[in-house]
């Protein structure tokens, strides 16, 4: 289809509720003009409502007081098609004689607010997106709400607890090493419990991180390690640091010289680990927290003016 979309051959024209960025192969992607179509608003809403009762041919005839709108606006999401077959629902649930719409009426016909939450659409990587950066941000009360919303939405609670493991390395990390072992347990308590007193725990686990002190500095580290790996290739490994299981590997020079760090004071002492080409190369920077403050005068003490500690 590529070559018709191009030439114009092909007018290609789609509406979906999923992210095209995902959805669409990008070669077609680039080939369109996507236009993101937002929420209504409330007055919108409103608006629709007195129009679809007072000019639609069935509702016309009917007399129909809406006294609360709010229930109504909740469950429709901001989708006008939606609010509209709600809108029919609750009025073809009444009666003959005149159609009192209050909030109570709308939640008991409509059984439950169902929470717009697409698990497998945009929603689903906007929510948990949300989320992660509350945590990130140490905003425990953002955190929480964003919680509520994908337990609301049915999200699979191991999902959640997968994602909190990953902030509590990602986002905390050395500035409170705990934090990695209390979402470990949290997740697998979810996996023995399971839902809906696991929420408790996702609650819990959530706000621990969000009021943790926070540090990338692992996670900036890998991303620079892995960035040097990309850029040199496969670097010699120093001789006196390679495993030397046999003698012929001992004859040419595996493992020589290596100091073994326990026969030494404090047990430590100098040597390199880094292939010669990077030698010196500082990778892993301390944070600004009190953990590794006290980490970065470790190193400094052991390294000296190496690695600029």
């Amino acid at each position: 289809m590529l070559g018709a979309v191009e030439k114009g051959t092909i007018t290609l024209i789609g509406a979906t509720t999923e992210n095209p960025s995902f959805e669409v192969i990008s070669a077609l992607l680039s080939r369109c003009q996507v236009y993101v179509l937002k929420e209504q608003t409330k007055e919108d809403l409103l608006k629709l409502l007195d129009i679809a009762i007072t000019t639609d041919e069935e509702l016309k005839k009917k007399k129909i007081v809406i006294k609360e709108h709010e229930s109504l606006l909740q469950l429709s999401g901001g989708d006008a098609r939606k609010l509209l077959n709600t809108l029919e629902i609750v009025v073809n649930s009444f009666e003959k004689g005149k159609i009192e719409i209050t909030n109570d009426i709308v939640v008991d016909i409509v059984q439950q607010n169902m929470v717009r939450y697409d698990k497998t659409g945009d929603q689903h990587y906007d929510i948990i997106s949300a989320f992660i950066k509350s945590i990130r941000g140490s905003d425990p009360n953002g955190a929480v709400y964003w919680l509520a919303r994908m337990i609301e939405g049915g999200e699979d609670p191991k999902f959640i607890a997968r994602r909190l493991l990953i902030s509590a390395s990602e986002d905390v990390g050395n500035a409170n090493p705990t934090a990695l072992v209390i979402a470990n347990n949290c997740f697998q308590a979810v996996n023995i419990i399971g839902m809906p007193e696991a929420r408790i725990i996702l609650s819990q686990t959530t706000v621990y991180l969000a009021t943790s002190p926070k540090s990338n500095a692992s996670y900036e580290a890998i991303n620079m390690a892995q960035g040097i790996v990309k850029n040199t290739g496969n670097l010699p490994i120093p001789l006196h640091i390679r495993n030397a299981p046999t003698q012929l590997m001992k004859d040419i020079g595996y493992g020589a010289n290596y100091k073994y760090s326990h026969e030494y004071e404090g047990n430590f002492e100098a040597q390199e680990y880094l292939p010669d080409e990077i030698k010196g190369t500082k990778i892993y920077e301390p944070g600004n927290n009190a953990k590794e403050v006290g980490l970065r005068k470790f190193l400094k003490e052991l390294w000296k003016d190496k690695y600029n500690y």
